[in-house]
């Protein structure tokens, strides 16, 4: 049996351990608050990890490009919400999905939903709302949302799925509070929304769609909501857990990387794992320390290093704060999971210090 000692670098670990339980927690989670659950798979882009989703009860899945729609559909997903705004140049290939299995789009202007129209497909639509992300979607309080709604829902060749958010502005908070506080902003913000459209507009909104993991980790209320679409909840990453979302013990991926130099009378290390290895995110805005990495000492009880992090990167090297024997191999805590795992082509599953399997990364546009 492989060892994750016996790994050449850089190398892309998924503990097993920690993955299961973070996925049973969210679907218990959703189901306590009477949502369904439709993950965003581009965090793991993963059809074993989508196939575990879907035995614990999630109602179709997330995604952010028409590669994970196509992939996940040749694969025996069949309803499949892609998760941005639709690009003029792509429908036609999203139509070719959606002539296969349910492939729902989103739009927040008339231009978009024009071009929908003229391809003559039937597509199923969702009305993109801003619940203050302010990103994309409607003012869920301008005349622009009463407008598009109505379009949709009049129809005789669109299904109006109903409305969708996404609460990123979560990512910056930097209290529990602030946290707290925006997971209800979203909710309340979206009802409201769906409640003036069915007055105003004399629109069924029969589904209301949020989604993001901080929001998703603290929400106490999703009373008028349907379904909610985390993502990164599955493996979880360093920002997860500054922000509160997770324990460091919940995190599921870890980049296991080898020490290539540390030079006499150099206050610094360098590994194998650099922005193609760990990505360039700095990680939440509440960081005291400014970090591309945090490193293990103890993996088994979650303990960080103190003084040794990742603080900058090239392209294959990683600049570490503070001496760390060379030949070495550490395991790294990356700050956004999503970009990581995006990276590389496949995980190195484990459990324990033994890798047990590997998995394919449906990477790609």
């Amino acid at each position: 049996m492989t060892k994750i000692s016996d790994l050449a670098t850089p190398a892309l670990l998924l503990d097993l351990d920690k993955l299961e339980p973070n996925l049973e927690g969210m679907a218990v989670r959703a189901r306590s608050l009477g949502v369904a659950l439709r993950p965003h798979i581009k965090t793991h882009k993963c059809l074993e990890i989508a196939r575990l989703q879907s035995s614990l009860g999630a109602t179709g899945i997330t995604v952010s490009t028409l590669h994970e729609a196509n992939v996940f559909a040749e694969h025996g997903f069949n309803d499949i919400t892609w998760a941005s705004p639709v690009s003029f140049g792509r429908i036609r290939e999203a139509q070719a999905i959606a002539e296969r299995v349910t492939l729902r789009v989103l739009v927040d202007s008339p231009a978009a939903l024009e071009q929908i129209r003229l391809s003559g497909h039937r597509f199923h639509v969702w009305l993109d709302v801003d619940c203050g992300y302010h990103r994309t979607g409607v003012d869920p309080n301008g005349g622009l949302a009463l407008s598009l709604a109505r379009d949709i829902h009049k129809s005789p060749t669109l299904n109006f799925d109903g409305i969708l958010t996404h609460s990123g502005h979560a990512y910056h908070a930097t209290t529990r509070a602030d946290l707290e506080q925006i997971a209800e902003d979203e909710r309340r913000v979206m009802v409201e929304c769906a409640d003036r459209l069915r007055s105003e507009g004399r629109v069924d909104v029969s589904r209301v769609s949020v989604g993001s993991t901080p929001a998703m980790s603290v929400v106490q209320n999703l009373d008028g909501v349907t379904e909610a679409r985390p993502g990164n909840y599955a493996l979880y990453d360093y920002t997860q857990a500054v922000l509160g979302s997770c324990d460091v013990t919940d995190c599921a991926l870890t980049v296991l990387a080898s020490v290539v130099s540390s030079q006499p009378g150099s206050d610094h290390s360098v590994v194998d794992a650099g922005a193609l290895g760990l990505s360039k995110d700095l990680g939440p805005d509440k960081l005291e320390q400014p970090t591309v990495g945090e490193i293990f000492e103890n993996y088994s009880d979650g303990t960080l290093l103190p003084d040794n992090r990742v603080v900058s990167v090239s392209q294959e090297h990683g600049i570490v704060s503070g001496k760390l024997r060379v030949g070495e191999k550490v395991r790294i805590l990356p700050n956004h999971s999503c970009l990581t795992a995006a990276m590389y082509d496949e995980y190195h599953v484990v459990r324990g210090e033994e890798v047990i399997d590997k998995w394919k990364i449906w990477r790609g546009r």
